[in-house]
């Protein structure tokens, strides 16, 4: 950190929420649709004093080395790590709140967390000052995450009344599940990001079986044990399977050519909705030294609340089908059982990305 930053940063003492949820090792948003409606409307008995200011971040994460992101006693975990480097920051230690906890492997490109702080004068000790500016608890917070492995990052602060709970608020939460196609062994930059699935998929089958699943259902036959929730009843507003451009993606000879000439390389191709993307080269003889490319496919999965391990075993069922496994009736038959012993195997943590958790901000 730069001096000018050290100098501009006064030490900040942290307030301690009494409401602080327990800590539930691997679990998800456990909560029902009528049971976080009543959370939300039960106002926060917690009166905080003047120049305590709570904070919400979003923070993206890379959950390889991470034994998931809610707080546990000799683990490196998402939580632990940001309350480490907010205490490097104000001098004093904070607790965190997460929107959703996800599991040892799974990544984030955007969870969310709340945070109070105090801001206490460093050269009159108990002198009250103006809360730090958003960009200042961005910046400084990032700096030290950075000195930890830098597999997290803050990518977003805003300033909310000390009644906003980054869990019980949310609205919607958004779910990626990344799967690569194809007989080429995975690529060292894939590593740890997605699940590797040798054979062929069938987009369109997969698709038609998102059409079973998607709506207001009794998910017990997706739901592991362990699961805490009161209710197996949950509402997947989204689910669908989409085929993009695997990454990392790098223009082909032929495209840079093409683009050098001002033409649209992909113009006239005629695609299908199930050919794979223009830039595929997975049926190519690219010469030696030149890597194909696996098939990309994305699960994608939208809902106010999952049950423990939803996602991960409906993307299992979903692989299923495009493997040809199983056919789109099984998955009706699957969620009727009401048993998770009927599902097909749960996929790996290793391609599940939370991607986005939705509030409605003051």
């Amino acid at each position: 950190m730069t001096e000018n930053l050290k100098h501009s940063l006064d030490s900040i003492s942290s307030s301690h929420s009494p409401h602080r949820p327990s800590k539930i090792s691997k679990t998800t948003d456990d909560l029902s649709d009528d049971e976080q409606q009543q959370q939300q409307q039960q106002p926060e008995s917690m009166s905080q004093r003047p120049g305590i200011q709570r904070y919400l971040l979003a923070i993206e994460y890379i959950g390889t080395r991470f034994s998931g992101s809610q707080q546990q006693s000799n683990c490196r975990t998402v939580v632990g790590v940001l309350e480490e480097a907010f205490h490097k920051f104000i001098g004093q230690p904070v607790s965190m709140f997460c929107s959703s906890r996800t599991d040892a492997g799974v990544h984030a490109l955007s969870n969310v967390c709340h945070v109070d702080v105090e801001r206490i004068s460093k050269r009159k000790p108990g002198e009250v000052l103006e809360p730090h500016e958003p960009a200042v608890v961005k910046r400084a917070v990032n700096h030290f995450l950075q000195k930890n492995e830098g597999d997290v990052m803050v990518i977003d602060v805003r300033s909310v009344p000390a009644n906003f709970h980054a869990r019980y608020k949310a609205q919607e939460r958004t779910y990626f599940y990344r799967l690569l196609s194809g007989a080429e062994t995975l690529s060292t930059f894939e590593k740890d990001r997605a699940w590797h699935v040798p054979e062929e998929l069938n987009l369109r089958a997969m698709q038609e079986a998102c059409k079973v699943l998607v709506g207001h259902h009794d998910f017990s036959s997706f739901r592991a044990a362990g699961c805490q929730a009161k209710s197996p009843i949950r509402t997947l507003d989204e689910l669908n399977v989409s085929e993009v451009v695997s990454t990392p993606c790098f223009p082909s000879i032929m495209e840079r050519k093409q683009n050098n000439l001002g033409e649209d390389p992909h113009a006239g191709t005629n695609k299908s909705e199930t050919d794979p993307p223009p830039s595929f080269n997975g049926g190519a003889d690219l010469g030696f030294g030149l890597r194909k490319k696996h098939r990309c496919f994305v699960v994608t999965a939208r809902a106010r609340a999952f049950l423990y391990h939803q996602v991960r075993l409906l993307v299992g069922v979903l692989k299923a089908v495009g493997t040809g496994d199983l056919k789109v009736p099984d998955v009706e038959r699957i969620l009727n059982a009401k048993t998770v012993t009927a599902a097909s195997p749960m996929a790996p943590a290793c391609g599940l990305y939370l991607g986005h958790v939705k509030y409605d901000l003051p």
